[in-house]
Parts: structure tokens; C-alpha cells; sequence
């Protein structure tokens, strides 16, 4: 939903929140509650004191920077700091000026103040003030007046479209067994039937999925799952679905008596809504899961971890590059949680000493190779973003801490 812009009055309510900015009101419906952590604050805060060490600031480092349209957090990070996932580093720097870093616009001109050993960062006196308007409504989107703490367009629709499940869930998800006119290809705007159980319970009777007032029950309907299996061990670490469609319940499964007496199953009805591609009998149904809105806040784990990529995204890709997605075999369980950045690792690489004459094995360690960043979590499994890349990434690739 756009954001509804006016030049008068301050409103908030359930459904928004408003902010006076140069003589405008921003209503926002929805918007990435970009905030600040009270540890980041902290860290921010004892930088803000001094600035940080000029053995923090990455080589290239410009004095003088515009925030650009498509910056993003990370991006900026990166231009000023050897470590981008340490940006409360790079907040610090411009504390007195820039209370919230998600509240950085472009056009914003950033300038880089060495001072002995120290450096600080701030907004250049020359930035352009900010001008104000008549009065007027206009819509836009409200999260396009920052920048992102990373290139979401690149999440996002898998958000919507892929999940995660375990072994008992697939197995029991419930099934679309009959079309109409016994049709076996359906499409949006035709009701189908679908009945089974989803985990313990029924999926598609009683109140497991009885949908609220007002609210209807929306399905997520997928073909083939995915086994990801644990590069090291093969164990089934969870099921990769991925939504061919979506539907409406109707009505629940429900048992009735039949003409002969006996108890008989009536399959659920559900309306196909939406179709990437022709919906077929046999097909599962899931129910939607929610598109959590995270603060994607780039920072290194707390305590030791690695592990191995299970796979990487795509229609057959074997190699991942900058802003391309893969899976981890950990998950919250292991500690990972959304936000962590982790250091990819190239795979030892066995060799031959061709210099000796006894031609021993060599095993080459495994170099870092680049960044990536968590942005999904489940129990054994994450998905993540890779940030930073020297060469492609592919599956069985270890990472560890940055």
C-alpha cells in the first residue's frame, strides 16, 4: 500500500504511523520498522565518543561521498569500513547528525573527517537543505525515501514463494484429488476439491484452518518438494517447497453418511486464486506462510559456527554469485539467526607436490572466498544472501564466522 502524502496535520493510527517532514505528513502503511538495537546503540554510542581507529576504515575510503538512489546500508558500510557487517561503527561516526542510520536519503552527502588516529564521519555542511512544499497529496511508496539495509528486490519474492517444511509435514500436507468435470489441469477461477491431514491435525477440517471473520483462508499450493540433505552426513535436514499457485478454502473436509450408511469423506472445496503454472491433481496445499518483515541488520555471530551450503538457487546453477541466494545446514537450532553474517570458505583443494620427487599429497586450506548474510531462519535449515564474492560459490562450500 502506498504511503499518502499531505501538507497538513499529523496523523497516527493502528494502521499507520505519521511523521512530520518539511511542512509534508508521511502516513505509511506497512513499513519495514527499520530500528535500532539497544546493543547497537551502545556500540554506536562509545564509537560516537572518539570516532574509530583509522585501521578500521577500509583503504579506499572516499572524503567525500552522495548517497546515491539504490544505496543500500551494507553498500555504504563497505565504502567507509574494512568490516561492513560492524556498521554501528559507521553510525557512531555520525551520531549527533544521523539518529537512525535507516533514515539516510539520497542526495545526502557524507564526509570523512581524519583527526590523528581517529576518524569521523558526517554530513557535509553543504548537503542540500531541505525544501518546503505547498501543500499537496501525493502517493509513493514509503520505504523509496531511505535507502534498505540490503538490495531487498533480491529476497523478496523468494519470501513469497518458497518455505521450508519438515519430513512429517510434506508427507501429511493435504492433496487437490478432484477439478471440476474431472478435469486434471486447473487454472485460476476453478474450484477444486483436496483433502489430508497437515502434521497432526486436519488441514482442511475442523478449526485448524477455519479462516477468521472477514479474513479468508488462503492456501499455498506446491508440487515438488525438495529434499536438502545435509552435505556431509545426507540426512534430511528439511523439505524445500516452492508455490506453484494459490487457493481459497471454501469449505472444510468433513465426514458425512452416505447413501449406504456408512461414514464417507467429503473433500474440502478450495478456488484456485492464482497459478504460475497449470495446477494438476495430486498437487499440495500448505497454509501460507506469513512474509515476516525483519530487521535485516548486518552483525557477526556471538559464538563460534560453521558449516556447508546444501544448495544454491536457481534453475540449474551450480555456482552463486553476488546477490544470489543459498541454503545452510543450520538453522536456529545451531544459533543462526536473521542477520548474521558468515565468511565463505573455498573447498580444500587436493593436489600433488609435482616439486618432489616422492610426489606426496598436498590438502590447499580453504581460503575465504566472500560475505553472505542470513535472512531466513528455520530449525535446521537457513537462507542467505551473498553480500561479497571473490569466486562462485557452490554446494558443499564451508563458511564460519567473518
Amino acid at each position: 500500500m502506498p504511503a499518502v502524502r499531505s501538507g497538513i496535520g499529523t496523523f497516527v493510527s493502528r494502521w499507520g504511523v505519521a511523521a512530520l517532514l518539511g511542512g509534508m505528513v508521511c502516513i505509511a502503511a506497512a513499513a519495514p520498522p527499520y530500528s535500532v538495537t539497544p546493543q547497537q546503540r551502545d556500540a554506536a554510542e562509545q564509537v560516537a565518543q572518539a570516532g574509530v581507529p583509522l585501521t578500521e576504515l577500509a583503504p579506499n575510503a572516499p572524503e567525500r561521498y552522495t548517497v546515491q538512489r539504490g544505496d543500500t546500508l551494507w553498500d555504504i558500510a563497505a565504502r567507509y569500513l574494512q568490516r561492513p557487517w560492524r556498521w554501528p561503527q559507521l553510525w557512531g561516526m555520525n551520531l549527533q547528525q544521523i539518529r537512525n542510520p535507516h533514515l539516510i536519503y539520497p542526495g545526502q552527502v557524507l564526509l570523512l573527517t581524519r583527526a590523528g588516529d581517529r576518524a569521523v564521519l558526517q554530513l557535509a555542511a553543504d548537503t542540500p537543505p531541505t525544501v518546503k512544499l505547498s501543500p499537496r497529496v501525493r502517493a509513493e511508496p514509503l520505504r523509496d525515501l531511505g535507502i534498505p539495509p540490503l538490495p531487498l528486490g533480491a529476497i523478496e519474492p523468494f519470501l513469497a514463494d518458497v518455505d521450508v517444511v519438515d519430513t512429517d509435514t510434506h508427507e501429511h500436507a493435504p492433496r487437490i484429488v478432484a477439478g471440476p468435470q474431472a478435469r486434471v489441469l486447473l487454472g485460476p477461477g476453478d474450484r477444486a476439491y483436496a483433502r489430508g491431514q497437515y502434521g497432526a491435525g486436519d488441514a482442511l477440517s475442523g478449526d485448524a484452518l477455519e479462516a477468521p471473520v472477514g479474513r479468508p483462508r488462503v492456501l499455498s499450493i506446491y508440487r515438488n518438494a525438495t529434499a536438502l540433505r545435509d552435505p556431509e552426513t545426507s540426512e534430511v535436514l528439511g523439505y524445500e517447497t516452492h508455490a506453484v499457485g494459490r487457493a481459497q478454502l471454501a469449505r472444510s473436509e468433513r465426514v458425512v453418511e452416505g447413501p449406504d450408511g456408512q461414514p464417507t469423506v467429503v473433500p474440502a472445496t478450495v478456488d484456485i486464486l492464482q497459478a504460475r503454472e497449470e495446477i494438476r491433481i495430486g498437487d499440495r496445499l500448505l497454509p501460507q506462510s506469513g512474509r515476516d518483515t525483519f530487521l535485516y541488520i548486518p552483525h557477526a555471530p556471538a559464538a563460534p559456527i560453521q558449516g556447508q551450503i546444501v544448495k544454491v538457487h536457481g534453475d540449474a546453477l551450480r555456482y552463486a554469485g553476488q546477490n544470489q541466494i543459498v541454503v545452510l545446514n543450520r538453522g536456529r537450532v545451531d544459533g543462526l539467526e536473521v542477520g548474521h553474517v558468515l565468511a565463505v570458505l573455498k573447498e580444500r583443494t587436493r593436489l600433488i607436490d609435482k616439486t618432489d620427487e616422492v610426489r606426496p599429497d598436498l590438502l590447499l586450506p580453504g581460503e575465504r572466498n566472500g560475505l553472505m548474510m542470513v535472512f531466513r531462519t528455520f530449525e535446521r535449515v537457513s537462507h542467505a544472501l551473498i553480500l561479497q564474492i571473490t569466486d562462485g560459490v557452490q554446494s558443499g562450500d564451508r563458511f564460519a564466522n567473518p
